[in-house]
């Protein structure tokens, strides 16, 4: 196809089916991509809002793969279905679903005993879903509004700001994302957490 994506520091990069998957046959450069992507979320974000979920609805597989499905659909054929290729982050393809499912019991488990504060709680789950890679691509940005949904629609918190810059370009911001999520790997979740509040 010839799509350059032109990757950065933390991005994973789509083999050439993947890249078959595009929607738009006039997108040429990352930046026209980011534009496209950027809408299409923006509207997945409309769609939350107003809606109520409850716990026993978002820590579903449904409604995670329902989620990326709103957020991508418009850029991209694949979106909301699991990856069939291995990644250089990320669980093999074929651990998805089990090692999501262990996510989902492990984060009913926390709701129900009130193990985490509600912000430690929800950027566990961002940290968790995000180190799976459920999908070829926007695993961050999927992550990011997953914990956005946990803190607004279950614990009526508000939004978290996420550095309020975008994160998809190089920056500070975006270095400073990177590091606090390569600690939370270590198990410290404390930078992550203040990152997302940030």
């Amino acid at each position: 196809m010839g799509l350059d994506l032109g990757y950065i520091d933390g991005q994973t990069p789509l083999d050439e089916e993947e890249k078959d998957g595009l929607l738009i046959p006039t997108i040429a450069t990352r930046g026209e991509l980011d534009e496209f992507e950027q809408q299409n979320i923006e509207q997945a974000v409309q769609w939350t809002l107003g809606r109520s979920f409850k716990a026993e609805l978002i820590f579903t597989e449904d409604f995670i793969r329902t989620v990326h499905k709103r957020m991508y659909a418009d850029v991209w054929a694949w979106a909301g279905e699991f990856r069939k290729t291995n990644k250089n982050i990320g669980v093999d393809k074929w651990q998805i679903p089990s090692d999501l499912k262990y996510l989902l019991d492990d984060v009913k488990y926390w709701h129900e005993n009130n193990t985490y504060p509600p912000d430690e709680m929800a950027v566990r789950f961002k940290h968790r879903i995000v180190s799976i890679h459920c999908f070829p691509n926007g695993n961050g940005r999927h992550s990011r509004l997953m914990a956005d949904i946990i803190i607004e629609k279950i614990y009526k918190q508000p939004v978290f700001s996420w550095g309020a810059a975008n994160l998809s370009s190089e920056g500070d911001t975006r270095t400073a994302y990177l590091k606090a999520v390569k600690i939370a790997d270590k198990g410290d979740y404390s930078l992550l957490m203040a990152f997302a509040r940030s």
